[in-house]
């Protein structure tokens, strides 16, 4: 805390769907330097699929435990220049600042870094870019906003308060289990090709060491391990990855290619030596999922 009693904020961590073959996200560096030539800037990654709400706020959820404190900035925004609030919420006590569209990609990572404490609406046009475009709120909003909490603006100044109540919820898919098969989904396939399921390890600690999976395309059996080199060539292993969540995974190669998953993709997972007449059918139906609410922190 400064002497003032104000928040001091020195790094800003960007995630956008941008990419990096245009000039975006230099851009959003440059505002941000400009207006807080003292604060460090982390890119936690521009490679979110065009569009895509739900794996951004996967991604945020999964890194923000581990992010430095300060202000933490979601750009991905399919519906940017409509009438959708551009908010910033803060959380464990003034630590920490996310910004980003209400639609949702800040609330899974809100909840898992314990609520939050209030929240505003981006609108004080002392802290926004004057422009006549609407559709680069990286630039125009969030840049000059995040800067502005590094440069000692109050957070209560940034904008019009808002009861954190209101903000759009995100959406986290659930497992399900019926009739002896758990349906899960594949939550994320990283550049290794391991598919991180929606599968916390006790939902199947009593499983024994090797399961049953099976995909649309596909079924194998795959062995509990704890690291990727136990695999042999042709195996197929599930792993506690470094996310507290359970992975299909190979050894050098990838499992996702292997079994054609993408994200949002069901697996169905049992015991092996469980009765099986070949039909996954007995897991199907419609997929579950709960809502983030950001509710006020207690």
């Amino acid at each position: 805390m400064t002497t003032d009693g104000l928040a001091s904020y020195d790094t800003v961590t960007l995630l956008s769907d941008y990419g990096t073959a245009d000039g975006f996200v230099g851009v959003v560096h440059s505002v941000i330097r400009q207006m807080a030539p003292e604060a460090g800037i982390v890119d936690l990654t521009h490679d979110i699929a065009p569009f895509d709400v739900r794996g951004a706020s996967l991604v945020l959820a999964r890194s923000v435990q581990y992010l430095c404190p300060g202000v933490i900035v979601a750009l991905v925004d399919p519906e940017v220049g409509t009438a959708r609030r551009s908010i910033a919420i803060e959380v464990a006590g003034g630590r920490a600042v996310l910004m980003g569209p209400d639609n949702g990609v800040l609330a899974p990572a809100v909840g898992m870094i314990g609520g939050a404490d209030r929240a505003v609406i981006l609108d004080n046009p002392d802290y926004l870019l004057e422009t006549n475009a609407t559709t680069f709120t990286g630039r125009d909003v969030f840049a000059p906003a995040a800067a502005a909490l590094c440069s000692g603006v109050a957070f209560e100044d940034l904008g019009s308060a808002v009861d954190p109540i209101t903000l759009l919820p995100g959406v986290v898919p659930l497992t399900r289990l019926e009739d002896g098969v758990l349906a899960a989904e594949v939550l994320w396939v990283d550049r290794f090709g391991n598919a991180q399921l929606n599968v916390d390890p006790e939902e199947i600690e009593e499983w024994g060491s090797h399961l049953d999976v099976r995909t649309g395309s596909s079924r194998r059996s795959a062995r509990r391990v704890t690291a990727f080199g136990e695999l042999g060539a042709s195996e197929l292993g599930l792993l506690i990855d470094a996310d507290g969540l359970i992975a299909i995974v190979a050894n050098r190669t990838s499992a996702a290619a292997e079994l054609r998953l993408s994200a949002g993709d069901e697996v169905l997972l049992r015991p092996i030596g469980d009765d099986d007449d070949g039909d996954s059918s007995s897991a199907g139906g419609d997929a579950v999922v709960t809502q983030v609410e950001l509710g006020r922190s207690r």
